[in-house]
């Protein structure tokens, strides 16, 4: 027998990575703070993809041209994915293509690896070794 997931199920599994990331962000910002703009450049992105999402849900319903998939996938990319993952669940918009899901995921999870690389010490003091060796010249 198979594990069917409900609709329902699937929606607070994909909440739930909105607060382990906003976890792992205070966590991590304990010991290593970040600068208040990360905090505007998520904000920001999320509510220009939950926008986004939004406007493609009106123009799929009434014949609109769409906004493509690779600019949803974007602005989830660069940050948007919080805001994507709301709109996905309130306005019920891109839930069935697996193709779209697969990618989307995808894209989270590369945000997040880098939002973690670069949330580091090392990538700081790299950061700032560069910028030495820079000014050296």
């Amino acid at each position: 027998m198979a594990f069917v997931r409900s609709r329902r199920a699937a929606g607070r599994g994909s909440y739930l990575a909105i607060a382990m990331f906003v976890l792992v962000y205070l966590v991590g910002a304990v010991y290593w703070p970040r600068p208040l703009w990360v905090v505007g450049l998520y904000l920001v992105t999320g509510l220009t993809c939950f926008t986004l999402y939004a406007v493609d849900k009106r123009r799929a319903k009434f014949g609109g041209w769409r906004i493509s998939e690779r600019t949803l996938l974007f602005w989830g990319f660069i940050g948007g994915w919080p805001g994507a993952i709301v709109a996905q669940q309130v306005l019920r918009h891109k839930t069935q293509k697996k193709s779209f899901r697969e990618a989307f995921w995808a894209t989270v999870i590369v945000n997040v690896v880098l939002f973690a690389l670069l949330s580091t010490p090392a990538f700081d003091r790299l950061v700032a070794q560069a910028i030495t060796d820079f000014s050296a010249l």
